[in-house]
């Protein structure tokens, strides 16, 4: 900060109005009060987020970065999906997991994503979020995967959930509805309509079920450092009448979570003129172990 402090008097700034952002994860208390004491004359305001809202839409360079990220999530659901059975560690999956993230897809490597794999499994996946533990994987667990493949700090997430055995038919119906709610939400995605107009989509398909959840159901994304690849603007909730726009890229990650069990299954895409570009392909279903 005092670096900061002599750059912007050297711009003749000093007495100036300064924007700081006041919620931003690496920009502490400590800091502020020594930008404050190295320039006395400012005034600082606010302008937490006003970045993140300037770069809600991605240029063709971001795209392409984000396309090839989706590229290392592919490859690493795979190896996730693989390495998941019976007796297996939970550690043995994240490591495979962490593998095929690192050594990427078609030629290029991958970086390190913001947010490290969420791998609940059992009872656990009712909770989302949790991490590997070195719990061996049982017959009869659910397994929620969610990851991001990283390329020069873009990223791409994807989340799929697999059954370690034969699932029980609630299981497989949930894992139908969270599809069938995903796909109405996606293909409601197109610019001039309202982010929470698509969540809608994915509540009156749930509603039919007799299933009442309102909540978020995806974000704005892309670019990012832990602990976080979201840009904490636009989200897919009711009351979020933020416009979509071409080039607006979300994760959109509808799950629907109980006592004992939960299904996530999530995409990240791209708001076009024609609706949405899912930027991973994957098959969208519960899958078996």
């Amino acid at each position: 900060m005092d670096y900061l402090g002599e750059v912007l008097e050297d711009l003749d700034v000093e007495d100036g109005r300064i924007g700081v952002e006041m919620d931003a994860y690496y920009f502490t208390a400590k800091a502020y009060t020594r930008l404050q004491k190295n320039l006395p004359d400012a005034t600082f305001e606010d302008a937490t987020l006003l970045v993140n809202w300037l770069r809600i839409r991605k240029s063709e360079r971001e795209l392409e970065y984000m396309r090839e990220a989706a590229r290392i999530s592919e490859e690493a659901m795979v190896a996730a999906l693989d390495t998941i059975e019976a007796g297996v560690p939970e550690y043995e999956a994240a490591a495979a997991i962490y593998d095929a993230l690192i050594h990427g897809a078609d030629g290029f490597g991958g970086d390190y994503p913001a947010v490290v794999p969420l791998m609940p499994s059992g009872d656990h996946t009712g909770t989302p979020h949790l991490t590997w533990t070195d719990r061996k994987f049982e017959e009869g667990d659910p397994v929620i995967i969610e990851f991001s493949g990283c390329r020069h700090r873009y990223h791409s997430p994807l989340a799929r959930t697999t059954f370690v055995g034969d699932p029980p038919k609630t299981v497989q119906e949930t894992a139908d509805i969270v599809v069938e709610g995903l796909e109405a939400a996606l293909d409601t995605v197109e610019p001039g309509v309202t982010c929470e107009a698509v969540e809608k989509a994915w509540r009156d398909v749930i509603q039919q079920y007799d299933i009442e959840k309102e909540d978020r159901i995806a974000y704005a994304m892309g670019l990012g450092y832990p602990p976080d690849w979201g840009e904490h603007t636009a989200s897919m909730r009711p009351g979020d009448e933020t416009i979509l726009e071409e080039n607006m890229t979300f994760h959109m990650i509808p799950g629907l979570w109980f006592d004992d069990f939960g299904v996530e299954m999530s995409e990240t895409f791209r708001v076009t003129t024609n609706g949405a570009e899912v930027l991973a392909e994957f098959p969208r279903e519960l899958f078996t172990a």
